[in-house]
């Protein structure tokens, strides 16, 4: 069975750190590009950031550039979103995900974590 596992969502002033996590078991975790996408209230859902099967590769939207890092860890099937200088526009729910290729296909999709910066 396919899981995918968010941790590290939470309340941060504007200007504050926060760090994701993403936990996967039941697929070939070093096939897969992972990474992340975000929905904020009433916009549609975006990809964020995605990270090759071996770090040979990391995308970035252009809102969060210079901002936020991915990270991955194929010994413990684990992938990190570190997000400095939060702005209250990443507000959303974050969403970790899977796929072959580029993880923008969203194969596999976790259940999601929140994220708000206050003003």
């Amino acid at each position: 069975q396919v899981q995918l596992v968010e941790s590290g969502g939470g309340l941060v002033q504007r200007g504050g750190s926060l760090r994701l996590s993403c936990a996967g078991s039941g697929f070939p975790w070093d096939d897969y590009s992972v990474g992340w996408f975000r929905q904020a209230p009433g916009k549609e859902r975006e990809g964020v950031s995605c990270v090759g099967t071996w770090e040979n590769s990391a995308y970035y939207v252009d809102a969060v550039k210079g901002r936020f890092t991915i990270s991955r860890n194929n010994a413990n099937n684990t992938m990190y979103l570190q997000m400095n200088d939060l702005k209250p526009e990443d507000t959303g729910v974050y969403f970790c995900v899977a796929a072959r290729g580029s993880c923008l296909r969203g194969e596999y999709w976790g259940q999601g974590t929140q994220v708000t910066v206050s003003s």
